[in-house]
């Protein structure tokens, strides 16, 4: 079973920093679930976890298929009886309910839209670290949605810029360590990833990211708690990597290529990304990688327990990010178009 002394030693520190660095209104009931599955389960498992698959994995399965498959049964067993070929029709079904046709849309909007740019994605394949209950297989290599994801976003990246070399990367909110895996997975990158995030997450991505890559690759919360500044440039000597809470960006020192962030600042409420989008600009990147809903997080109500109370939209960033332009932004082919009217829009902007 996992120890999660250092978990508890983020809860007890996270307990005395400002609410600019604890877990916002959508968050907070988040973590808690978090929290209380994965002490009790253990991490091992944590990609086929309940909470876990609500919150931070994502998959392209229909919601409980790939858990409960029975409850999909009379579906199929009725259109069965006025579809035929039947077995032609259920193994294209199974294909959709399971996610295999969303999965390998993308894999091909990745393949038909990859580069031979730098950072290199063309050898990497995701490691089954955590047990994830959903990973597709293509062209022998290893895709879940959150890797097919962060690929996707990174030859929206390249498309979008010249060739210059992104060697030193800032995630705020980095889930369980995607974009990591993804970067040091191909050593001709030479990359330095940062990943900032509240626990428990800071937590699991450190699990994640060590099981991969080695202990002593990945700088930790319990080797960096007491530091009052963090250089990155001496930082990046000792590590190829660091996952650090939230409460310890300020400490960071030092200049960065490139800032990401997924899907997290759209479940904060605006005055926690704009104190995080700040702290961003003095660390001076060359650009900003951002994927948003286009329309805003769902707001919490009465029939929505879990929500925002005020939105983030796409003109949120454009006034938290003085100094920076909008050069290109997409829902279609590297974002998402969704079925509930909530897009997912990547949005990339580079420094004047």
């Amino acid at each position: 079973m996992t120890n999660f002394f250092i978990l508890e030693q983020m809860l007890r520190d996270m307990s005395s920093v400002s609410s600019l660095y604890r877990p916002s209104e959508f968050w907070e009931i988040c973590s808690k679930r978090l929290i209380k599955e994965l002490t009790a389960e253990g991490m091992e498992n944590f990609r086929s976890l309940p909470a876990s698959l609500g919150f931070f994995v994502p998959t392209y399965s229909y919601p409980l298929y790939l858990s409960d498959k029975k409850r999909y049964a009379p579906v199929k067993d009725a259109i069965d009886k006025i579809v035929a070929p039947k077995k032609l029709f259920t193994m294209r079904l199974d294909d959709l309910l399971e996610g295999k046709i969303h999965a390998l849309s993308d894999y091909r909007a990745f393949m038909a839209s990859s580069s031979a740019k730098h950072p290199y994605t063309d050898r990497i394949s995701e490691s089954n670290t955590g047990s994830p209950i959903e990973q597709f297989e293509f062209d022998g290599r290893m895709f879940s949605r959150s890797f097919l994801n962060y690929l996707l976003g990174l030859n929206f990246l390249k498309k979008n810029i010249s060739d210059q070399k992104i060697n030193t990367i800032l995630e705020i909110g980095g889930g369980f360590g995607t974009l990591g895996e993804v970067l040091l997975g191909d050593e001709r990158n030479d990359c330095f990833y940062i990943d900032i995030d509240i626990p428990p997450l800071a937590y699991v991505s450190y699990w994640y990211l060590k099981s991969i890559f080695g202990h002593e690759a990945i700088g930790g919360y319990d080797d960096l708690r007491t530091k009052d500044l963090l250089e990155i440039s001496d930082l990046r000597k000792k590590y190829r990597a660091l996952t650090l809470c939230s409460w310890q960006f300020p400490q960071l020192r030092g200049k960065i290529d490139l800032f990401v962030n997924f899907i997290s600042f759209q479940e904060m409420e605006p005055d926690i990304v704009e104190n995080y989008c700040s702290h961003v600009i003095a660390l001076s990147p060359e650009f900003i990688l951002l994927r948003n809903l286009k329309e805003g997080k769902r707001k919490k109500d009465k029939a929505h327990s879990i929500g925002v109370v005020n939105p983030i939209l796409g003109e949120d960033y454009d006034n938290y990010l003085p100094g920076y332009r909008l050069i290109a932004s997409d829902t279609t082919v590297f974002g998402f178009r969704t079925e509930d009217g909530f897009h997912s829009e990547l949005r990339l902007y580079q420094r004047y």
